[in-house]
């Protein structure tokens, strides 16, 4: 592994302005570092399958059996022909059940008992099972230890996102991304909104000059409060923490990384660049449990001196909103499908097919079930698909934004590349989780009297 004081700023840059390589028909996308927008080249309109092609069976195991891990064995299911789970691990025996009964009143697929695979070693056992492919859906906490698993057994991935909650698992997921490149294994992430056709094709306006130059960006996420367990009599720490992970930072990385990372990550494909600095606010006043906050204000600043905004909030009864929205030297864009001038005049829409339109050519697969056609395709045509950077950038940006908003202080992406910040036990079981205290995190002094 390099050393971490050499691991630069541009380190993890390259190659992430595509969402998949070779299975969206997109040769012509720029591949470059600085960004820079080139008018003899156009990019050409994306090219996305509507099912993956057949071939050979392709069995995949799931690790991680929530309703994301189901959902995604659903997705992965309805992406093609010869399609098979086959494997499932969780912690929990509860949710290796409903898993597996969804399975069967769903897609009437049973996964026979020895086949369902239980405890923190489960993530082992599947891979261990027969498999050509994994499922990554456990709390984010876990993934770089699954991704560096399933690389050295040589399986396919798909990952969940973020990829890691602290930059010493993004690192670990750095190395392990390389080595899957080396091995030809595909690894695809769950950023969704790369290869989501409407999304696509409005960055495809804005990179060939629908705006012009890119100024700044300002991108929000505000929603309601998640799910919450609380603890039931008789619950280790470790089983409370574990059923609660979303509201434990350790686990979800807290909801900047683990779900605010969907936009971030639209930020970053846009201007394909990563930021010096994170300027970052946040507090808590609805959240119940855990030790997360729950809302989000960050200012990343970069190396050409352009500022962007990040919000993102997690309360119920407030006023909702998702955007991402970048201004142009020459207009505006909405990037789920408009662009405006600098009149604010609408000057293109995405040409969203109404329902029972005969002409389907613009009509937008369910991104969900569209990342697991593009893994496929790319495994059965040799087209190898790897946008392990793009994620590890997005999620690297959005820790150094929970650092700064945790801490007060400014801080810089050198600060955490080299960071030594792990988060969580290094060693797992059902009982005590000592130093992981429910406290929420408290920036500055107090003020003297």
């Amino acid at each position: 592994m390099e050393k971490k004081e050499d691991l630069s700023r541009r380190r993890f840059i390259s190659n992430t302005a595509m969402a998949t390589i070779g299975t969206l028909g997109a040769s012509s996308l720029l591949n470059s570092c600085s960004g820079e927008k080139t008018k003899k080249a156009l990019i050409k309109p994306f090219e996305l399958l509507n099912q993956a092609p057949d071939g050979k069976v392709l069995k995949a195991g799931l690790i991680g059996c929530g309703g994301r891990g189901t959902g995604a064995a659903v997705n992965f299911l309805d992406a093609g022909p010869n399609l098979e789970i086959v494997a499932l691990g969780d912690v929990f025996q509860d949710r290796l059940d409903k898993c597996r009964a969804e399975l069967k009143a769903t897609k009437n697929v049973e996964i026979p008992d020895e086949k369902c695979f239980l405890g923190f070693d489960n993530y082992e056992k599947v891979i261990d099972s027969g498999v050509d492919i994994v499922l990554l859906c456990t709390p984010p906490h876990f993934r770089p230890a699954h991704i560096e698993a399933a690389v050295k057994a040589g399986k396919h991935i798909f990952m969940e996102k973020p990829v890691a909650v602290d930059p010493v698992g993004a690192r670990s997921v750095m190395v392990s991304a390389e080595r899957a490149k080396q091995q030809n294994l595909s690894m695809v992430s769950g950023t969704i909104r790369r290869v989501q056709k409407d999304f696509m094709e409005t960055w495809r306006q804005v990179a060939n000059g629908a705006i012009g130059d890119i100024v700044s960006a300002h991108i929000i996420r505000n929603g309601g409060s998640l799910w919450v367990i609380r603890r039931q009599p008789g619950m280790s720490d470790m089983e409370y923490m574990l059923r609660n992970w979303a509201n434990f930072c350790w686990l979800s990385g807290d909801h900047i990384v683990e779900q605010f990372i969907h936009e971030v990550d639209v930020m970053n494909w846009y201007l394909n660049m990563i930021p010096v600095k994170a300027i970052g606010w946040g507090g808590r006043q609805r959240r119940v449990t855990g030790d997360q906050y729950d809302f989000f204000s960050i200012e990343y600043v970069y190396e050409n001196g352009m500022h962007t905004h990040c919000a993102a909030r997690q309360i119920t009864g407030c006023s909702n909103l998702t955007k991402q929205f970048f201004a142009g030297t020459e207009g505006y864009a909405n990037a789920k499908g408009t662009i405006y001038n600098l009149k604010g005049e609408e000057t293109w829409k995405y040409p969203m097919p109404e329902e029972g339109s005969e002409d389907q050519t613009w009509k937008v697969t369910d991104p969900y079930v569209q990342e697991h056609i593009n893994l496929v395709a790319g495994i059965r045509t040799g087209n190898i698909v790897n946008d392990s950077e793009a994620q590890i950038n997005s999620t690297l940006i959005t820790i150094m934004g929970r650092m700064s908003a945790y801490t007060g202080k400014d801080v810089t992406w050198e600060e955490v590349m080299n960071s030594d910040m792990y988060l969580g036990p290094k060693t797992y079981d059902f009982g005590p989780v000592p130093g992981i205290p429910e406290t929420i995190p408290v920036i500055g002094a107090e003020p003297k009297a």
